[in-house]
């Protein structure tokens, strides 16, 4: 961490550059003799990703960012909010603290975190910020956040823990036996310093294998932001044997949606052919599987066993996805949709189809956009249909 970074007269630098283009600004070299162009590129980078993702942390002067890598790893600040509002109590320790903007919204809920980070360099570059945002009841660790737990040897109120999903042998992984720390081999270890464990998974994980690895599950949750799943929580409470709760949320702009369920409760669609509306649930949901415990919360049918779209022939409102209204349903026939839609535009999704998007859109030559919405899917008669809708 170059401290020399701090100064205004650099931090005006970054701040005049953000919009700058980089390569070229690196190919100029450094202005001053203290700092290097890689180490300016790195703040500018930093604070331009910090725009939408840290608006906090973009709008606050003399913010130092790590390194992009490290910035693409954390929570975003709508997600550490979601968070902070599952837990509280008097104390949390992060195992896997990173830049730290996790610990930031914890510390408004508990009275002390403790922020655990391995890389030294991050854990200095936190230690700073939180002085710049005066964060008076965060405490930084350098080092194993396992001995650095067992060093404490305080009972914490939760433990939440981020496990890295790189493995060096085996690159990604998608089970967290893989990840780092292993939680499963030493969630007896942690239950020894606390009755609640918060894990934070990645998105691409199967939800059924991650309870499966794990004891004492309780909640676990699907957090989409504009319906792009950004988190998979995993809420662990010492010798819980209850029900498993899944919750799922999709964070919009003005308005946010919500489902809940019982895991593998018993839950039977009915299905129905195309009628007067559609529906997609939201990225959250179809994270989450609920595809049948959908139409028994909604007056809605199941188009197919497999085909995760909905129909009604009045229009259900409040419906946590998108909603249309179908004007058409005809064969996937190339020359009958180009018959259909002469101004060849169109919006196209697939839904339990063996084509892709890329590959219908060059077979039919349409372009995307306008008021067209078209779903290439399968019926029960296991024929593949084309429904034409427009947003309802």
């Amino acid at each position: 961490m170059n401290k020399n970074i701090i100064s205004k007269e650099i931090q005006d630098f970054i701040n005049d550059n953000l919009k700058s283009d980089i390569n070229k600004l690196i190919l100029k070299g450094s202005p001053f003799e203290d700092i290097t162009i890689q180490e300016l590129a790195q703040q500018i980078e930093g604070k331009k990703k910090a725009f939408k993702k840290l608006p906090l942390w973009f709008e606050t002067e003399g913010i130092y960012f790590p390194p992009k890598l490290n910035l693409e790893q954390t929570s975003s600040e709508t997600t550490a909010q979601y968070k902070a509002g599952l837990v509280s109590g008097n104390s949390l320790i992060d195992l896997t603290g990173g830049f730290g903007i996790d610990c930031s919204y914890f510390s408004k809920v508990f009275q002390e975190v403790h922020h655990c980070e391995m890389n030294e360099e991050l854990s200095d570059i936190v230690s700073y910020n939180n002085k710049i945002f005066n964060f008076k009841n965060i405490h930084t660790h350098k080092g194993n956040s396992l001995e650095i737990l067992k060093k404490l040897n305080t009972k914490h109120d939760c433990i939440y823990v981020d496990p890295s999903r790189r493995h060096d042998v085996k690159g990604k992984v998608f089970l967290l036996n893989d990840c780092v720390p292993n939680i499963p081999k030493n969630l007896d270890f942690l239950f020894e310093f606390t009755d609640k464990i918060l894990v934070k998974n990645s998105p691409i994980l199967d939800i059924t294998n991650t309870i499966n690895e794990l004891n004492f599950v309780k909640e676990v949750h699907i957090i989409a932001v504009q319906n792009e799943v950004k988190e998979f929580l995993i809420l662990l409470e010492k010798k819980y044997s209850g029900a498993i709760k899944i919750s799922t949320k999709n964070i919009l702009k003005e308005s946010q949606q919500d489902f809940s369920f019982e895991y593998n409760s018993s839950a039977n669609s009915i299905y129905g052919n195309p009628e007067s509306f559609l529906y997609e649930p939201n990225a959250a949901i179809l994270k989450s599987g609920a595809f049948h415990n959908i139409t028994e919360s909604y007056p809605i049918k199941k188009l197919q066993q497999h085909t995760h779209l909905y129909t009604s022939d009045k229009l259900v409102e409040n419906f946590p996805g998108r909603i249309f209204k179908i004007n058409d349903i005809l064969s996937y026939d190339k020359k009958k949709l180009i018959k259909s839609f002469p101004e060849k535009k169109a919006n196209i999704t697939i839904r339990n189809f063996p084509e892709t998007v890329a590959h219908i859109r060059k077979k039919i030559k349409f372009k995307e956009g306008g008021d067209i919405y078209l779903f290439f899917t399968t019926n029960q008669e296991n024929k593949k249909i084309v429904i034409s809708c427009s947003k309802a």
